[in-house]
């Protein structure tokens, strides 16, 4: 096996997992990653966000050896993504959308299966380990089919991490999941990237975002910003307003007075209180204060939140996939 090449460490910095540059990638006539540079270090929980389409997935095969890159370089564990992809997958955990396991076959025999097709050592021993670390022992003997979303869930991660991955890959691994199966699942995922397990993550919910110590944005195939959670809020340049009215009709009216104001980049409601936002302070507070001044109306200047930031920086991004399913595209 091709030993792998390790990026040194940059000060106090865990080393480099994944260390890319200028990945690009195209279906047909579609650019649909566009020169993506990635770095992420070991230990972290790294979000990806972005529309359907946007070349999440794309990204994240590219990065695990699954796709090869039409031009860009860099590598993944130490190894060349472009000539070591075999050796990339090994080490990798890849989590994907739908449930892929047998559903006649009980969580213990799933588990079984996968011990033997990596060709695991101990097998027994191995799924013992494997269901007591993801409080699954109490409910090994019940069918896969009959599992809720959420413990079928977790048996998918079990079976990802059976075999000691480096770095787990998820995509869209929540959806369709009642909250609290949420914040199990990523419960467990903080204490696996605790362990030192490197974690990427696509997701569409803000609130796992904000649980990732760093995120990026593609739109349509750009990564438009990356960084922690306050870093990209903070660097987005866009001022807000929030308002809070006296009931639902009142806040819907003015939102649709403010739309299309000089100034006014962006409104968008949460219940009785509305998110007034534009990147120029000056032009916005021009916009607003002919309003300020209504009654039942409380005005307060706050920071945009995490889906207020992403919705402005998609309204900006430019389409490149003119008259396409985006969902039809990898």
């Amino acid at each position: 096996m091709n030993e792998p090449h390790h990026a040194p460490p940059h000060g106090d910095d865990p080393p480099l997992v994944i260390d890319v540059h200028g990945l690009t990638k195209s279906f047909g006539d579609t650019v649909v990653v566009d020169h993506v540079d990635m770095q992420v270090h070991e230990g972290e929980i790294y979000g990806f966000l972005g529309p359907n389409g946007s070349g999440k997935t794309t990204t994240i095969r590219m990065l695990c050896g699954l796709l090869t890159p039409d031009e860009g370089q860099g590598t993944c564990l130490g190894y060349d993504i472009l000539t070591q992809s075999e050796e990339i997958r090994l080490q990798v955990g890849y989590m994907t959308q739908r449930f892929s396991f047998y559903e006649d076959l009980s969580i213990r025999e799933n588990l079984d299966f996968v011990a033997a097709i990596f060709g695991l050592p101990d097998r027994r021993e191995k799924v013992d380990r494997t269901l007591e670390k993801l409080n699954l022992a109490n409910r090994q003997n019940q069918l896969a089919g009959t599992l809720s979303g959420g413990w079928k869930q977790r048996l998918a991660l079990a079976a990802c991490v059976m075999h000691e991955p480096k770095l787990l890959l998820l995509d869209e691994p929540t959806a369709g999941v009642d909250p609290k199966a949420r914040r199990d699942f990523w419960d467990e995922i903080h204490g696996l990237a605790q362990d030192g397990l490197t974690v990427l993550v696509s997701t569409h919910y803000m609130d796992e975002a904000e649980r990732c110590h760093k995120i990026c944005y593609l739109a349509y195939g750009q990564l438009l910003t990356k960084g922690t959670v306050n870093e990209v809020v903070e660097h987005s340049g866009l001022c807000t307003w929030h308002v809070t009215g006296q009931n639902q009709r009142q806040i819907l009216r003015l939102a649709h007075e403010l739309e299309g104001r000089n100034g006014v980049e962006m409104v968008a409601p949460f219940g009785i209180t509305l998110h007034v936002s534009g990147s120029s302070e000056g032009a916005l507070d021009r916009a607003v204060e002919p309003y300020r001044g209504q009654e039942g109306l409380s005005w307060k200047k706050g920071e945009p939140s995490l889906e207020d930031v992403f919705i402005h920086m998609m309204q900006s991004a430019s389409d490149n996939f003119p008259g396409q399913a985006q969902e039809a595209l990898p």
